[in-house]
């Protein structure tokens, strides 16, 4: 069974009951936060970009639990040297024991001089997931859904920091997804947004509005 388990904002798990993979730890300062980062449990940790809201508790989570870093060369050096990682840059693609990890680009500043910004696709348990990172809708999002046939994607619905409900509702279009979870949104006043607008958006998709805490089975 292939879990998503959200912890608020861009924090979730993806568990297919053997390897856990962790995006984006930011729980502690994170007011929607549903779980403490002593309490994660992680064998892999995937980092969109080195933004305090995304990269907060990458340090703690991979320590605690000898779990695999995997995102830009700049964010790697600055999470730590005495964790391990797995650098990588746009384009690239890793073979893992549970599948594929794939750097695709977004549209964002860094956060660390010289990181590059990225979304990621992942193949887990036959399915392919694309979590789009903190990003403005671009073009290219197509080249993303040629590539691989997206099962799942979990995109920023936020506006004011990335893309918002209508320009996600076109992402949506661009990658031709299946399935879409919405993320990084109602953090603070300032990307308020209501899901259920960008549900109405999307006609031809599976929208799965998950609350902070709650889980989703991704075998659909």
């Amino acid at each position: 069974m292939l879990n998503f388990n959200y912890y608020g904002h861009s924090c979730f798990q993806i568990d297919d009951g053997k390897y856990k993979l962790v995006f984006d730890p930011f729980l502690t300062g994170n007011p929607q936060a549903s779980i403490k980062a002593d309490d994660v449990k992680a064998d892999y940790v995937l980092i969109s970009h080195g933004h305090s809201d995304h990269i907060c508790d990458a340090y703690s989570v991979a320590i605690n639990n000898s779990a695999t870093v995997i995102t830009i060369p700049e964010v790697t050096d600055f999470v730590g040297e005495d964790i391990k990682s797995i650098a990588m840059n746009l384009g690239g693609s890793v073979q893992l024991p549970f599948g594929f990890v794939r750097m695709v680009p977004a549209l964002h500043s860094s956060g660390i001089g010289g990181g590059i910004a990225h979304g990621f696709v992942v193949n887990i348990a036959g399915k392919n997931i694309y979590y789009a990172g903190d990003t403005a809708l671009f073009s290219d999002m197509k080249l993303i859904g040629q590539r691989d046939s997206i099962d799942w994607a979990i995109l920023p619905i936020g506006g004011h920091f990335t893309m918002d409900a209508v320009d996600a509702a076109k992402a949506v279009e661009f990658l031709n997804a299946k399935n879409v979870i919405p993320v990084h949104y109602n953090t603070w006043d300032v990307i308020n947004q209501n899901p259920e607008d960008f549900k109405a958006l999307l006609k031809g998709a599976n929208v799965q509005i998950v609350q902070p805490g709650e889980s989703l089975n991704l075998d659909a």
